[in-house]
């Protein structure tokens, strides 16, 4: 996915097995995150940031939705584990990330494997069309919030 295009309608299930749909946030401006990993880290860190900001961020007219590939109960353990208040979308087969284009090769430790490249896509309020993309290598995750807000 580019600056442009318009995301697709149906993001995936929840953390409640329920069907997250894009119109259902028309009139918000929606911060897609996608991470790799529930409980690791660095996807902690950036989860519990969006967290501390979140008021500011619904302030401000966004809502934040969160993309991994874990399972819908990892994702009930994550949230409850650090009082998460948005949605996270159980991706376990990789298919919105393919779809979005951050599924990707990843190194760590020598080895190679495929995962996801740790974006976040802002989606226009009314269209459903991506405004602008925050790349793996811009993300700060101890900041990500205001990355999100100068976007």
């Amino acid at each position: 996915m580019n600056i442009g295009d318009k995301a697709p309608e149906l993001l995936g299930l929840d953390e409640n097995g329920q069907e997250v749909r894009l119109s259902a946030f028309r009139g918000k401006r929606l911060a897609l995150y996608f991470y790799p990993k529930d409980m690791t880290p660095g996807c902690t860190s950036q989860a519990c940031n969006l967290r501390d900001n979140y008021q500011s961020l619904q302030a401000r007219g966004y809502e934040v939705v969160g993309v991994s590939v874990n399972t819908a109960k990892q994702h009930q353990k994550f949230i409850e584990k650090n009082s998460l208040p948005f949605t996270l979308v159980a991706d376990t087969e990789a298919e919105l990330a393919r779809r979005f284009g951050v599924w990707g090769e990843k190194r760590m430790c020598g080895r190679t494997y495929m995962g996801t490249l740790r974006t976040t896509f802002i989606i226009d309020a009314d269209s459903g069309a991506i405004e602008h993309i925050i790349t793996p290598k811009e993300i700060k995750v101890k900041d990500h919030a205001s990355q999100i807000l100068e976007s």
